[in-house]
């Protein structure tokens, strides 16, 4: 196997960058093609209960032990067979790469013969976060009500692993490996849930100091906000935040100055700093999105973004409007490296605290 693997690295080192991207399209569309052809077998393999047979006691004991699949693939190609086995044009969704084991997932329970040409229809090559905007408008959920309470401290028991004998933290959640020194490694992730397409569940964990934050920051609004309710707070705090970055970030402003006392605009343009007003003019113009065009189509990043000088200040480039464009840190770079050689000596960036410029 290592043989085999070893011969398929050298042939793909061998392949053009076209080539690359050519195959790489061919894989993702036989993957597609397999999932749907899995998911049609499963669902005759249920019907039929050939799993009984076998020696299992039910599908997704086959699932993880005779085809080795990972607990969360089995639920996920259960529940979307026996969805497929309801509305067979899953099946065609999932083969033409339109559709992906998730959507259906989040779908399933809001499909009925009526509505799931329309709903899939409409799901075909979201993105998880659209489809669960699909979901939200589709079963409105109500509001959840403002709380704020402390966790429980879990318990932890030290135990060393059978097979390996690395120390592990036992919680009430999971067993999770610890390094030597004993420090546990598994944050847990903010989530947000959309409840109606314009409403939003939030759920995070905050740090003592963040909390004694929001306590005074409620205590100062008393007069606005009565009852305190943290949503409101939030609100307030992210509209003062976002106006704050958009002033350093882009040169928003409400009284903006088209020119600065004692600079002509041949000396602006010959030096690297981004005036504000040339930073308006760009981020406006680029509607705050990388500008990167690429063959299948410009960049939807919309963060880390960077100016980016189209002819690079080293060689001559003005910071200008029209010399300058919106890239993603990761596009900004991959320019660089292009024009430059990806061994190329970093160029010292100015103002680069806030925003990059290259």
């Amino acid at each position: 196997m290592n043989t085999i693997s070893r011969s398929a690295f050298v042939q793909l080192s061998n392949l053009s960058d076209q080539d690359l991207l050519a195959h790489l399209q061919l894989a993702a569309q036989a993957e597609c093609r397999a999932t749907a052809q899995l998911v049609a077998l499963l669902i005759e393999l249920d019907s039929r209960r050939l799993y009984l047979g076998e020696g299992f006691p039910s599908l997704f004991a086959y699932c993880t032990d005779a085809l080795h699949l990972s607990e969360s693939a089995a639920y996920n190609h259960i529940d979307v067979a026996r969805t497929a086995q309801r509305f067979p044009v899953i099946l065609d969704g999932l083969a033409a790469g339109e559709l992906t084991l998730a959507s259906v997932r989040l779908l399933a329970p809001h499909l009925t013969p009526e509505n799931h040409a329309d709903v899939l229809t409409r799901a075909r090559y979201k993105s998880k976060r659209e489809v669960e905007l699909l979901v939200a408008a589709l079963h409105p959920r109500p509001d959840v009500p403002s709380t704020i309470r402390k966790l429980p401290a879990p318990r932890q028991t030290i135990s060393a692993a059978p097979s390996t004998g690395e120390r592990v933290v036992a919680t009430e959640d999971a067993a999770v490996p610890v390094e030597p020194s004993g420090a546990l490694h598994a944050p847990r992730r903010a989530g947000m849930t959309p409840l109606t397409p314009e409403r939003y569940k939030m759920q995070f964990t905050v740090s003592r100091e963040t909390y004694d934050k929001l306590r005074r920051a409620q205590d100062l609004l008393r007069h606005a906000v009565p009852d305190g309710d943290p949503a409101i707070v939030v609100d307030r705090a992210l509209t003062l935040l976002v106006a704050q970055l958009e002033r350093s970030k882009t040169g928003a402003t409400a009284r903006p100055r088209t020119t600065r006392p004692g600079a002509s605009p041949r000396l602006k343009a010959a030096s690297r700093h981004v005036l504000g007003e040339t930073r308006r003019a760009v981020w406006q113009r680029d509607g705050g999105r990388c500008a990167f065009v690429g063959p299948q189509g410009r960049c939807t990043a919309t963060a880390f973004l960077e100016y980016h000088h189209v002819v690079p200040f080293a060689a001559g480039g003005e910071t200008s409007v029209e010399n300058l464009e919106l890239r993603c840190r990761a596009h900004n770079q991959y320019e660089a490296d292009r024009y430059f050689g990806p061994l190329h000596v970093p160029v010292v960036r100015e103002d680069r605290g806030l925003f990059g410029v290259s």
